[in-house]
């Protein structure tokens, strides 16, 4: 999405609870084989103790207080997961929206899977050029991956998931209205899907009538064997590819840069996926494509659900990585498959 001028980020937050089980300790508990805990590269997975509605409230408090931003000034609150939110036929975006105070908002849930942060943002985004007025939109996610109904360690090939929340708040910039200063400024979005991949998340089974009744626990392994054996690795991995050069290539030509390993990006960011997942689909294009250090977050938190790419950002903020007029790529991704990037830079 070619933005008609640059938003502002505030008070990116990621918020991961005090619980931790390590790779160590899952491996001795044989909840996880060495080999694959070496792929995965994480050294601990950070384990809930609230449901993730409360972890995204904390969290969108913090964004909220960091940003300094009333919750009665918000207009949007979006809210994006991937996993059971703790209960059925519920709006969690009203809950968070409530608990915050932000009456006057707008809560919208945004499902698309891991992707689901980034798809927030862009949403978020397209609203408040729709509607000058707006004022601030807040977007938060949150998932917790716990047993019974989910393996955190095995449950899907190159992935450990991890649970926490994130939130952020985009607004206009000073000389916009509304406007005010932000923590970071985002330039450029870019979304590509490849709905032809939607299969590998559900393989060759039936439809249910209700989640899980397959099994008693969530099993990605299970769908990606079903549709590797039908259409083979390499399929995948083309399109996949392709639409990560796609995605990478739009976002900076939106902002006027060109995709030639000539690119003045300081970082790329990757999602927070496991190492060999990385070095195999990710690092090798996106350092081609741009030169830049290559970051590779999420040994202490795994992949969050719909919650990388502002887990990213937070990350980029906190530990002051951009000053003004350097700039990073933030890569998302998610099952469907969809592909975000987002191009920020500091102030």
């Amino acid at each position: 999405m070619r933005l008609p001028h640059p938003l502002g980020i505030s008070g990116p937050t990621l918020l991961l609870p005090d619980g931790r089980q390590s790779a160590q300790e899952a491996v001795g508990l044989e909840l996880l084989d060495p080999e694959t805990a070496d792929e995965l590269g994480c050294d601990r997975l950070p384990v809930a103790d609230q449901a993730p509605p409360e972890m995204a409230v904390e969290a969108g408090r913090r964004a909220l207080a960091a940003a300094g931003v009333d919750a009665g000034a918000v207009g949007l609150v979006l809210h994006a997961w991937i996993h059971y939110q703790g209960h059925d036929l519920w709006s969690p975006a009203h809950f968070i929206a409530d608990r915050l105070g932000a009456a006057g908002a707008v809560p919208v849930g945004v499902q698309q899977v891991c992707n689901g942060g980034a798809a927030a943002v862009e949403l978020a985004a397209a609203r408040l050029f729709v509607e000058p007025g707006l004022g601030s939109a807040l977007v938060t996610t949150a998932d917790a991956f716990l047993d019974p109904g989910f393996d955190r360690w095995t449950g899907d090939y190159g992935i450990a998931y991890g649970d926490g929340a994130t939130a952020l708040v985009l607004h206009p910039l000073p000389g916009t209205e509304g406007g005010r200063p932000a923590d970071l400024v985002l330039h450029a979005l870019s979304t590509v899907a490849a709905p032809r991949l939607e299969r590998m998340h559900r393989g060759d089974d039936p439809f249910s009538p209700a989640a899980r009744s397959l099994g008693p626990r969530v099993d990605i392994r299970r769908t990606k064997k079903a549709y590797l054996r039908s259409e083979g690795m390499e399929a995948f991995t083309e399109a996949s590819g392709a639409a990560l050069r796609s995605a990478v290539e739009s976002c900076l030509a939106d902002a006027g840069l060109a995709a030639t390993g000539d690119v003045p990006l300081r970082y790329v960011v990757t999602p927070r996926l496991g190492r060999k997942t990385i070095d195999l689909a990710y690092a090798p294009l996106l350092t081609k494509l741009t030169g830049a250090e290559l970051l590779r977050p999420g040994a202490d938190s795994g992949h969050l659900g719909a919650g990388d790419t502002a887990a990213n950002l937070a990350e980029l903020h906190t530990r002051q990585m951009l000053g003004p007029g350097e700039y990073a790529l933030v890569v998302s991704a998610g099952a469907g498959f969809t592909w975000s990037c987002l191009l920020v830079s500091g102030t």
